[in-house]
């Protein structure tokens, strides 16, 4: 089968490797391979679907296991603890944290490069007679059995299918680093810190670095958040512990990110006849669980091994059954998590703070139980 794979990125080249011995073409609008980023956590459900096509134990290699996620106040004090042990226990494979270059090279170097092409960008497509024709930016185009929008959250073939969906602003801000890791911190062990309309997260990486973020409360586009620096930010967060504004100032300036954070409202279907949407073309979703770059690689399994199993139009509508609401919800429960964590009301925050430590664990994992059950 001839399958164009729009976008090089976590998402198209897991679905590359999960699609191997189908005539692949992929196309990315970027002029060269780049592995950017800062830190991500890659959940023991993603490192499952890694596992199934032979890559978990070469992501593993350059991930940092998790044993503890703590949840703190600003004055330091635990409010709740999840035992990222009972994940392994129950389903086999560690919670890491990685470089998200790490990861997309890993995913790069085990990639057939014969047929991906740099600086080509698709700017429309149609559909004729069971085939998928793109335009590209250069003049030409080309057919396909199949295509797969993996072009991320402001996906043109997503804008052309679903005009009306487009990225919503989550209401926060947000910086993100990579330090070197400070006195005391655990090396297996993340945290966040929940303050009154922002919170500061961070966890360990290889080679002794720590990668955090920073959330506030924000307008859209904020000019004032957007030039702040270093300095400038951890003095937001100066009523945090004290390892907080010790990351922040130790972060080297090429290391120091800022963006506003959006998801979208994901459609009913992921599948237009021959196209087909994946990752955040599909669902993108705030951060807050953890899961962008899991949920892009279990759909690019999940598509390859339908393909390889069905004819495309039945392995298709398997896709959309197996992923759509799955994935919809996983962008629900996010945005619920980002809600609760960014509280502007010093009234409800405290409120929160007090009853978080009643919360049975076991129902905390149950609540999380739902990304096994595909």
């Amino acid at each position: 089968m001839k399958i164009a794979i729009i976008g090089a990125g976590i998402g198209g080249l897991s679905a590359a490797l999960a699609l191997h011995g189908h005539e692949l073409y992929i196309f990315e609008k970027r002029s060269t391979f780049e592995p950017l980023g800062t830190g991500i956590g890659i959940g023991s459900n993603a490192m499952q679907a890694l596992d199934s096509i032979g890559l978990a134990d070469w992501v593993q290699e350059y991930g940092h296991p998790l044993a503890l996620q703590k949840f703190l106040d600003t004055k330091g004090r635990v409010l709740k603890t999840i035992d990222f042990g009972e994940f392994k226990r129950r389903y086999g494979q560690e919670n890491i944290t990685i470089h998200r270059g790490d990861l997309h090279q890993v995913l790069y170097d085990a990639c057939p490069k014969i047929n991906l092409t740099f600086n080509k960008k698709c700017i429309s497509v149609h559909q004729q007679n069971n085939k998928v024709h793109v335009c590209f930016d250069d003049g030409s185009s080309d057919h396909f059995d199949l295509l797969i929008a993996a072009d991320g959250i402001y996906s043109k073939i997503r804008q052309t299918i679903y005009p009306h969906i487009t990225p919503k602003y989550a209401g926060y801000t947000c910086w993100r680093g990579i330090a070197k890791q400070p006195a005391g911190l655990k090396q297996h062990t993340s945290v966040e810190v929940w303050g009154t309309g922002k919170r500061f997260g961070y966890a360990p990486l290889t080679n002794g670095s720590f990668y955090w973020f920073a959330c506030i409360n924000a307008r859209q586009n904020d000019i004032f958040y957007q030039n702040l620096s270093q300095r400038e930010v951890a003095y937001l967060f100066s009523d945090f512990p004290t390892e907080v504004q010790d990351l922040v100032h130790s972060t080297p300036d090429g290391a120091f990110l800022h963006h506003d954070l959006y998801d979208i409202s994901p459609p009913n279907s992921y599948v237009d006849g021959h196209i087909v949407l994946l990752g955040d073309a599909a669902h993108a979703t705030t951060p807050n669980m953890g899961q962008g770059a899991g949920q892009a690689i279990e759909d690019a399994v999940t598509l390859g091994s339908l393909i390889n199993t069905y004819p495309l139009d039945e392995a298709l509508e398997h896709y959309n059954k197996a992923r759509v609401s799955h994935t919809k919800k996983v962008v629900r429960v996010s945005r619920q998590i980002g809600k609760l964590s960014q509280l502007t009301s010093p009234l409800l925050s405290n409120g929160r703070n007090v009853l978080t430590p009643f919360i049975p664990s076991r129902l905390l994992f149950w609540r999380l139980k739902f990304l096994f059950e595909k």
